[in-house]
């Protein structure tokens, strides 16, 4: 360990420790793990980065080391066949892994999405808000930028994103077809792509409201909570919509294979394959399904 790991968001991490350390401790901040030892190579490169950069996130986000020579029960457990190998965990679920060096950039990006600046969700609000005040301005200037340079990503998914908040649903494929699903600007894409499927999906179901009471009033009426959870699945209550899925799954089985994957897989591209939600309600489908 270099110096800096006194800082107490930086962990040596043993078996006895893992609980508390890692899954415990994910449901607070983000947590790293990193699982190394002391003769390897790329495990000393990559370290310090990693430290290097949870450090620069003052406790937004935990790093925990593992060494595998002191811990070969977690190594096996979670088939560490080599190193250094990085697992991440959010909400007690692993959410991302990776092996070997990456490049302090790709890291930093990573760390990034993890745990956004303050400065980073300021601009962020900003855009948002200046997209919403004057739609119209914020499309010209993302048009401008496309016109430019036309294989950037970024003015593409904000230019997705004003069509969408004006429910200009038709012309975003065509914006987003040069993006592609590769990376995390074609997760991004996708994931508004979801959002226009989600929202199309409800164009011919009842208000929530209705839906509710006929869910209260009808308890066991799985067409009823099929509905009501795309309903909340397209007003992005992404948690409360997959809760309700899955309940009419679980009421009538007829429902799992088709209808109610449907729109899960569609909640699961527009909140990110790797978020916990979808690690967690992916999972409890397949249980159902298989």
């Amino acid at each position: 360990m270099t110096p800096n790991a006194a800082a107490s968001w930086i962990r040596d991490v043993t078996e006895e420790t893992f609980e508390a350390d890692v899954l415990q401790e994910s449901m607070e901040r983000p947590v790293i793990v990193d699982f190394w030892a002391p003769w390897c190579a790329p495990c000393r490169a990559l370290g310090p980065i990693l430290e290097k950069l949870t450090n620069e996130k003052k406790g937004a986000i935990t790093l925990a080391k593992v060494n595998t020579e002191d811990a070969p029960q977690l190594a096996e457990y979670f088939q560490i066949s080599a190193i250094p190998a990085v697992k991440i965990f959010a909400e007690g679920q692993l959410i991302h892994e990776f092996q070997g060096v990456m490049p302090e950039a790709s890291l930093r990006e990573l760390f990034d999405q993890l745990a956004p600046s303050p400065e980073m969700l300021q601009e962020a609000a900003a855009a948002h808000a200046a997209a919403t005040a004057d739609p119209a301005s914020a499309e010209r200037h993302y048009r401008d930028l496309i016109a430019k340079d036309a294989e950037k990503a970024d003015p593409r998914l904000g230019l997705a994103r004003v069509l969408f908040e004006q429910g200009r649903f038709d012309e975003i494929p065509e914006v987003l077809e040069p993006v592609g699903s590769s990376g995390d600007d074609g997760a991004a894409a996708d994931a508004i792509l979801a959002r226009i499927k989600l929202v199309r999906m409800v164009e011919k179901l009842g208000d929530e409201q209705a839906l509710r009471r006929r869910v209260v009033g009808e308890p066991k009426n799985a067409q009823a909570r099929l509905e009501l959870g795309t309903v909340l699945s397209a007003q992005e209550a992404y948690q409360d919509g997959l809760a309700m899925l899955l309940s009419a799954a679980e009421l009538d089985f007829r429902l799992a294979p088709k209808q109610v994957r449907e729109v899960m897989v569609q909640v699961f591209y527009a909140i990110g394959a790797s978020h916990p939600l979808a690690n967690e309600y992916r999972t409890k489908l397949a249980r159902l399904l298989y």
